[in-house]
């Protein structure tokens, strides 16, 4: 692969390159001249309408049906739609069926995603069938390939096993992730609790069931050491108490996702399940503090927290249906209409340095990992834009800010 971007604007505070219009040659996967115009007729020129480009995209959460479910989403398909959406790499949750708790499943993961152009990351569940009890095979999966390990979406509510798996990752220097929330304190909750579930007579769930769970494993982390990373938090005390903890030297890094910065609870007044989300939307104060905390560097990245889901799940009474939204179409074009495009990519790409993994600056010499765009492209977004196999998006009727034209990844491409 020999091509040639042509007046691409370089968004990489790491580059030499940041903020500078340029031309990029690429051959067999590695960038070999960046200069203000590069003329070889022996490469294929590759233009676009205001062309922008970054590091590669990196999703910190997102579930794929495969093995199990396929009929919501399979590795493969899947893939294609992270690569078209402006993601190079991901982190695939394992929330499978079997859990991915053993060696095996990781490597059966890693596997089926072998030769596409995004590549894949496994989370290993932290406990055996994500069941909150006993722990799994933790160094086995690190071996195989898992870059952490946490059960999705299922808090750990006996303080031990979280504490004996923080002492006991740190033997190989894993990461832990604690999906923080207080299961009797959320109880039946299915909404945020607030003016919006009272007008409506849903079941509310208080922000103090996150930000009690919260608290608790910041003094388990304090007493063990370790490594501990929040999951799409949602409320100001949240980001309040991993500022304290961070002031304070703890090893503690966070998330928050595309819909809980973009979206309140005032979507759920027709009672669409597509809203239904966990954490739920909060209301207009708490999405303002995680705006705040993405901009004060509190919130260390963006997830679009994919998870596609079949209608069987979705199209119920709002009680009874699933939580959860596909996200990766529309995570960049929707981030980009609340936060300024430099930061959008930043937080885009940040979460590598959590999960260690290599990042690579867009300066000559480096391997290819690159996402390219659009940020000025105004448009609704409709069933039209929805590239995976579930439509269970939340962002529908949504207005976006942006187009994403692909990405290239070593010596693999997907572009429009």
């Amino acid at each position: 692969m020999n091509i040639i971007l042509k007046a691409a604007k370089v968004i990489d505070s790491t580059s030499p390159f940041n903020n500078q219009t340029v031309d990029i040659q690429i051959e067999n996967g590695t960038i070999t001249k960046i200069a203000n115009q590069i003329d070889n007729n022996q490469f294929e020129q590759v233009t676009y309408d205001n062309l922008h480009i970054s590091q590669g995209w990196f999703d910190s959460s997102v579930c794929l049906g495969e093995p199990g479910f396929e009929e919501r989403e399979n590795i493969a398909h899947g893939l294609e739609v992270a690569a078209k959406s402006g993601f190079t790499q991901i982190a695939v949750e394992p929330n499978t069926n079997p859990i991915t708790d053993s060696q095996s499943i990781v490597s059966f993961i890693k596997q089926k995603a072998f030769g596409q152009t995004t590549e894949v990351f496994p989370i290993g569940a932290l406990t055996v069938r994500s069941e909150g009890t006993d722990l799994a095979e933790l160094f086995d999966m690190k071996n195989a390939g898992a870059i952490a390990f946490g059960d999705y979406k299922k808090p750990i509510q006996n303080a031990n096993v979280l504490k004996i798996a923080l002492q006991y990752v740190q033997d190989f220097d894993g990461l832990v992730i604690a999906f923080s929330q207080d299961n009797s304190i959320k109880g039946k909750g299915v909404a945020n609790e607030g003016v919006e579930s009272t007008k409506l007579g849903l079941k509310g769930i208080p922000t103090l069931a996150e930000e009690l769970q919260i608290a608790r494993n910041l003094f388990l982390l304090e007493y063990t050491g370790g490594k501990i990373h929040f999951p799409t938090i949602s409320t100001a005390k949240s980001v309040e108490l991993i500022k304290e903890a961070k002031q304070k030297g703890l090893n503690v890094t966070c998330s928050t996702a595309v819909h809980l910065l973009t979206m309140t609870d005032e979507k759920l007044a027709d009672f669409d399940t597509r809203y239904k989300v966990l954490p739920p939307l909060r209301n207009e104060a708490n999405r303002q503090a995680l705006i705040n905390g993405v901009l004060d560097g509190t919130i260390d990245c963006i997830t679009s927290e994919h998870n596609p889901l079949d209608i069987e799940h979705k199209k119920l009474e709002f009680n009874s249906a699933s939580y959860g939204t596909i996200g990766l179409e529309s995570a960049f074009a929707a981030l980009n209409t609340v936060l300024p495009t430099e930061v959008v990519i930043e937080k885009l790409t940040a979460a590598r340095n959590i999960f260690k993994i290599e990042s690579n600056a867009i300066t000559e010499g480096s391997k290819v990992n690159l996402t390219l765009f659009n940020p000025k492209k105004e448009y609704i977004f409709t069933k039209e834009n929805i590239l995976s196999k579930s439509k269970n998006s939340a962002f529908l009727n949504h207005n976006m800010n942006g187009e994403v034209y692909g990405v290239i990844n070593g010596d693999k491409q997907t572009l429009k």
